[in-house]
């Protein structure tokens, strides 16, 4: 959405651009049609970008860039509440997943659900989440479980996309689960021949994505379906060791995924495959996603030791993470991984960019980006991950224009 206003200057008292790990104090963010034109210490904000900006905002609280969300599995409809319950008295995933729960019954629900009722169920959850900082966002597949019903997941996100403010980009998560009454190789054979050739043809997707695990699919899958992507243009993206070690992380980084999620029960030697991937393949670790199912946390020390590029998302879904605030995912990445607090802001913003293929646009402050950026209600960045439950978000700003609880992007009242 274009911004009505096309210069702006933004003087704070911190500001955070993502491109280095130091806060600037007494900073100032300057923007022209929606770009980035400076973005440093107030005292050297050239003079041409002072004066005559049609916006001048003094804010209180720190400026950093918008939050990117690499990992939700938008859109969906429908919640699941009692399988949480369920949790809590003892059964699984694995158990409800093999009952016909959790990814079968979103299934379900999509499915019997028409493409209106589900755009009007997506688009206050979109709205939230801009409303909790997030200006850009994957929206992903995965609950069709059939070419034509992926497919028209893909369209329906697709649609979403072209209506929110924030940047979105679409990824195919062809190999979710294996559809009731096939094989796993006969699905495997129908996605690489007619699922991602199709929906490559229409523009559906920017990334396809495969779930490895012992109840969904091998690492052999995986560099199959990579393949087919590769062919047909589309970047990779892998659920991987999330439930059980299975060496999906170290083939992730052979098949040049974009990212390796999850990796809870990743190797020594997945982290060291990461590590030597570090700007290729990321390590996207899934702190709510850990919290809500009781699991083991994955190595985050060991990769950021490692060198690795370690992003951090909501994994929004109605089943394992029903969190769609980057904020409450950086303080749990803080509190639960020991994350120091820079590393998880880099997690939540330049990291996943480039894992969305969006990084030459959003993800940093830098001139030439998109002036995609929030305002904190306290002019320490450290209070994201200081107050869990609390939204430290006071504005949002998208191509330099305020976006409002509508889900529009106008003009700041005061400019």
């Amino acid at each position: 959405m274009a911004p009505e206003r096309t210069q702006g200057v933004v003087l704070a008292p911190a500001l955070v651009t993502g491109a280095a790990a130091e806060t600037i104090h007494n900073a100032a963010l300057a923007w022209r049609d929606g770009r980035v034109v400076y973005a440093g210490p107030a005292p050297r904000l050239p003079a041409d970008l002072d004066g005559p900006a049609e916006v001048v905002l003094r804010v209180e609280g720190a400026v950093l860039p918008g939050f990117v969300d690499c990992h939700t599995h938008l859109p969906f409809f429908g919640w699941r509440a009692d399988e949480f319950e369920a949790r809590l008295a003892g059964r699984t995933y694995r158990d409800l997943q093999g009952g016909g729960g959790g990814i079968y019954r979103s299934s379900r629900l999509f499915a019997e659900a028409s493409d209106d009722e589900v755009l009007a169920f997506c688009r206050p959850l979109a709205a939230e989440m801009l409303a909790h900082g997030t200006t850009a966002l994957e929206l992903k597949t995965g609950y069709g479980l059939s070419v034509e019903a992926e497919l028209r997941q893909a369209r329906l996100a697709r649609r979403l996309a072209s209506e929110l403010p924030q940047a979105a980009s679409v990824t195919l998560l062809a190999c979710h689960a294996v559809p009731e009454g096939m094989e796993r190789a006969a699905w495997v054979e129908e996605v690489c021949r007619e699922l991602i050739p199709a929906a490559a043809a229409e523009g559906l997707a920017d990334a396809v994505d495969v779930y490895v695990e012992d109840i969904a699919f091998s690492v052999e899958d995986l560099l199959r379906v990579a393949g087919a992507a590769c062919e047909h243009g589309l970047a990779v993206r892998c659920h991987a060791d999330q439930l059980g070690g299975s060496g999906a992380a170290e083939a992730a980084v052979r098949a040049g995924a974009r990212s390796a999620d999850h990796l809870n029960h990743a190797s020594a030697e997945g982290v060291a495959a990461l590590g030597a991937a570090a700007g290729t393949t990321a390590a996207v670790v899934l702190p709510t996603s850990t919290l809500f199912l009781g699991a083991a946390p994955p190595p985050v020390g060991d990769l950021l030791a490692a060198g690795a590029e370690v992003g951090i998302a909501t994994d929004f879904n109605p089943g394992t993470s029903p969190c769609l605030s980057m904020p409450e995912v950086v303080a749990t990445a803080c509190a639960l991984y020991r994350m120091p607090v820079a590393a998880a802001l880099a997690g939540a913003t330049r990291v996943p960019a480039r894992v969305l293929g969006l990084d030459g646009d959003v993800g940093t402050l830098e001139p030439g980006r998109r002036a995609d950026f929030v305002v904190l209600d306290s002019a320490d960045p450290a209070m994201v991950a200081y107050r869990p439950g609390h939204n430290p978000v006071a504005e949002v700003w998208i191509a330099g224009a305020r976006a409002h609880p509508d889900g529009s992007a106008r003009a700041h009242p005061d400019g």
